[in-house]
């Protein structure tokens, strides 16, 4: 057993936030007797919440062998083995015995699309959601801003010592994101724009934008973008990673960039390279951005 990936649950449990939103959500659509999907099971902690809210039976789906090996011992200890049944291999292959009122899953990565949550749940639904049967969440939107940091993460290099530089660090940094969890608020030199915009229904894909515009709104110190996700769960429930908060499992992405001083009515022009491989485009830390200024005339 890959005790990281049981350490990744850990974390995700102690997301108090994180559970109680999805709990509010799943009392909102779970009505007694409700057939539901969990997809991406993991330690069954969602499952659990569906049937508190009156689900009758769960189908928790779960891609790692390793992992439903672990949640059969869960169903085991509880006595749900007539109450959950496991079913483990790719979710969007999965044709289950009867429709679905409720498929929910927490599947948002760091940067929010890259785990694929919007297309997995959309071709689970198309194979075993009812019609008018309800998805949790329901949308998921990523955005994109650039920012200045408050003497903290990749914002550091300055005058940490007075009267001495340190600044040519940045002069070997490698090209790629870093994930930051803030301790302070960054200040946003640009509005946030959308990278994507995702309901998510039987009919859903995910087609993040790769040109981007992000227009200088004041004065300042350019030193990266930011991206951070927010899912809406169900009719007035958002979870998002930004702004932070005590406890969030997810760190907020960051492309760091060689500190750079802005001025308002200049703009930020960024290419998103979305990597192709199934393995890659999961991996928040394979996603790049390409990242220009266009000075105010």
């Amino acid at each position: 057993m890959d005790q990281r990936l049981l350490l990744m649950h850990q974390v995700m449990l102690a997301d108090r936030p994180r559970l109680d939103a999805y709990d509010r959500a799943l009392a909102s659509v779970v009505t007694a007797g409700d057939v539901v999907a969990d997809v991406g099971a993991g330690t069954l902690v969602l499952s659990m919440l569906a049937l508190k809210h009156g689900a009758e039976h769960v189908y928790a789906i779960e891609a790692d062998p390793a992992m439903a090996a672990v949640a059969e011992r869960i169903v085991a200890d509880n006595g749900l083995r007539d109450r959950v049944t496991l079913v483990q291999g790719d979710a969007r292959t999965a044709k289950l015995p009867q429709p679905v009122d409720v498929i929910v899953s927490e599947m948002m990565g760091n940067l929010g699309p890259e785990e694929q949550m919007v297309e997995i749940l959309g071709s689970v639904a198309r194979r075993n959601l009812r019609p008018g049967g309800a998805i949790v969440p329901r949308r998921l939107t990523t955005h994109l801003a650039a920012i200045q940091f408050d003497e903290e993460g990749w914002g550091m290099w300055g005058d940490v010592v007075p009267g001495y530089r340190f600044d040519s660090v940045q002069e070997f940094v490698e090209p790629q994101p870093q994930l930051h969890f803030f301790q302070r608020e960054p200040r946003f030199l640009t509005e946030p724009v959308l990278l994507s915009d995702d309901p998510i229904t039987p009919a859903s894909t995910s087609r993040p934008h790769r040109e981007m515009r992000l227009p200088v709104r004041r004065d300042g110190c350019l030193q990266a973008v930011m991206g951070y996700f927010t899912a809406e769960l169900a009719e007035g429930e958002p979870l998002s990673n930004y702004p932070s908060y005590p406890g969030c499992n997810w760190a907020v992405w960051v492309w760091p960039l060689r500190h750079t001083a802005v001025a308002a009515g200049d703009e930020i022009r960024v290419t998103v390279d979305v990597p192709r491989g199934r393995g890659q485009v999961r991996d928040a830390t394979a996603w790049r951005l390409d990242c220009g200024i266009v000075r105010r005339p």
